[in-house]
């Protein structure tokens, strides 16, 4: 008992270093961003700089000077901003590796979608993660690398396709995590395989006596960029993941790619702000927008077969009948004693074994299985639409009171 404890804990423990990590990241990643955009030029900077900006925060005034390749004279102290993404990193796989490389079974394979073993899922993923990297630093070195719309539009069809190969091979949990991991992992090599070896060169030539080579700040403040606006789309991965009408639909591919382009006007609208310039209003509209389509084709992508009322005479009769459902295919898991393997704890401490469990989490019962794919996980117990379809109408009883609903 006090190792499924250990194991409950170390997941909540990683799951708090990711976040924290996670914060410090896009913290500084933003404010770099905003300060880049917000220097202006003067008269008594020095030669190299390029620009600087005055700021003040706690009670202190602070003048920010910034030199496009680098000072004459290297400083006696220079802090490296990378660890809090090394953190992120390590601490977002070590918690993919806990809860969907550990129950593989359970949340990266859907048997419907394709017929694959845990140790087949957990490659493909690895697999995925480095390929996904190789193809997106390939399409950086191209020609396409000249522009930066050419570029990024590119990569938006590439993570746009990879989150639709995705789909055909995981779970719908399991691909859109999958995603997110992904794009995470290709944000962390932008800063461990070319920007902080890129600025290493350059302190090295600054130390030597040489003049450093710009291109490697060029390079650095293109990837970086790409960081900043893939920034919100990996936060929204992390949130959504939570919930099924988000990824457990025949659309996430496509909503995703929404995703992409949201988080993307969102970021142009706040850095031409920081430049100083008149903010574009109009990108608010198109996330406005963008996000009306996303939740459309989540309705969309969901179950779509209709509850035949004749097949139960009497309210009641339906109530039971969909209690005894639930009971039957998810109480194995979603018990006080789960007899899953590999579960020593219900999923979110969800009880599914009597009556009145069952009638109290008709609503969570209703998003999970009926207005999406996510329950029961990979098909292992299996679900009819038509079944999904009685759910729902059960559910309305429910929130109208015509059946019992004793929720306490």
């Amino acid at each position: 008992m006090m190792i499924d404890y250990l194991w409950m804990w170390s997941e909540l423990v990683v799951r708090w270093v990711h976040v924290i990590a996670g914060i410090a990241w896009i913290g500084s990643s933003f404010y770099f961003i905003a300060l880049d955009l917000s220097l202006k030029p003067g008269r008594e900077l020095p030669d190299e700089a390029h620009g600087q900006a005055w700021q003040v925060h706690g009670g202190g005034f602070y003048n920010m000077v910034k030199y496009l390749v680098a000072p004459a004279k290297m400083p006696d102290e220079l802090t490296w901003f990378k660890w809090e993404a090394y953190g992120t990193w390590i601490s977002g796989i070590a918690l993919m590796s806990l809860v969907y490389y550990g129950a593989a079974s359970l949340y990266m394979i859907d048997l419907e979608i394709l017929d694959i073993t845990e140790v087949q899922a957990v490659m493909i993923s690895l697999g995925g993660i480095v390929i996904g990297w190789a193809i997106y630093d390939g399409l950086c070195r191209s020609p396409l690398g000249r522009s930066d719309v050419w570029l990024a539009l590119a990569g938006f069809g590439f993570l746009v396709a990879l989150a639709y190969g995705y789909s055909q091979i995981f779970s719908a949990r399991g691909a859109f995590m999958q995603m997110g991991v992904t794009i995470g992992t290709i944000m962390v090599a932008n800063v461990l395989m070319i920007i902080i070896p890129g600025q290493s060169k350059v302190v090295v030539a600054l130390k030597a006596g040489e003049t450093p080579d710009p291109r490697y700040g060029a390079r650095g403040k293109q990837r970086s960029l790409h960081n900043n606006y893939l920034t919100l789309p990996v936060i929204f991965v992390m949130i959504g993941g939570h919930y099924p009408m988000v990824f457990a639909t025949d659309y996430a591919w496509v909503i995703l790619g929404l995703v992409l382009v949201i988080g993307a006007v969102i970021r142009h609208f706040f850095n031409t702000k920081h430049k100083g310039l008149a903010p574009p209003w109009w990108t608010w509209i198109v996330a406005a927008v963008l996000t009306g389509c996303a939740i459309m084709l989540s309705s969309l992508g969901a179950p779509q077969v209709k509850y035949d009322q004749t097949a139960h005479a009497t309210p009641e009769a339906l109530h039971h009948a969909s209690v005894e459902l639930v009971i039957e295919r998810c109480a194995s898991c979603h018990a006080r004693r789960p007899q899953w393997d590999g579960l020593a704890f219900a999923p979110k401490g969800i009880y599914l074994e009597t009556e009145s469990d069952v009638a109290r989490h008709a609503n969570d019962i209703f998003w999970q299985v009926s207005a999406s794919h996510a329950m029961p996980p990979g098909h292992v117990i299996w679900v009819e639409d038509e079944e999904r379809a009685m759910l729902s109408a059960w559910r309305d009883l429910v929130n109208r009171g015509q059946v019992f609903a004793d929720r306490s």
